[in-house]
């Protein structure tokens, strides 16, 4: 069993880690000029970390166990070709949640 000292140290140390990383990259490369490959590069960084912030919540999600969902697959599925397809997001995200609700409400 862990102690609160235990569990305090990690969370503070976790904290200092966080705040160097951020401060690695905005406070020491933040007043200097970057080539033009690395800022076309950024621009990528959004778009990257979104999909790997929803794809383990679609693919295995807490809701059944960590087992696939037709649900959620049809679901995403719908939101990434409505996105694609009309490069709107609200369409987007009403298609996928329209049919992540229609899909559990028709499937047992």
């Amino acid at each position: 069993m862990t102690s609160g000292q235990d569990i305090w140290t990690v969370i503070i140390l976790l904290g200092v880690g966080t705040y160097l990383i951020r401060w690695s990259f905005l406070g020491a490369l933040g007043g200097r000029v970057m080539a033009g490959w690395v800022l076309r590069l950024l621009r990528y960084t959004p778009v990257a970390v979104l999909p790997a912030l929803v794809a383990p919540l679609v693919v295995w999600p807490a809701a059944t166990d960590g087992q696939p969902d037709p649900a959620r697959m049809a679901a995403a599925l719908a939101t990434l070709g409505v996105g694609v397809l009309t490069r709107n997001v609200m369409l987007a995200i009403l298609a996928g949640g329209g049919t992540l609700f229609g899909l559990l409400y028709i499937l047992p």
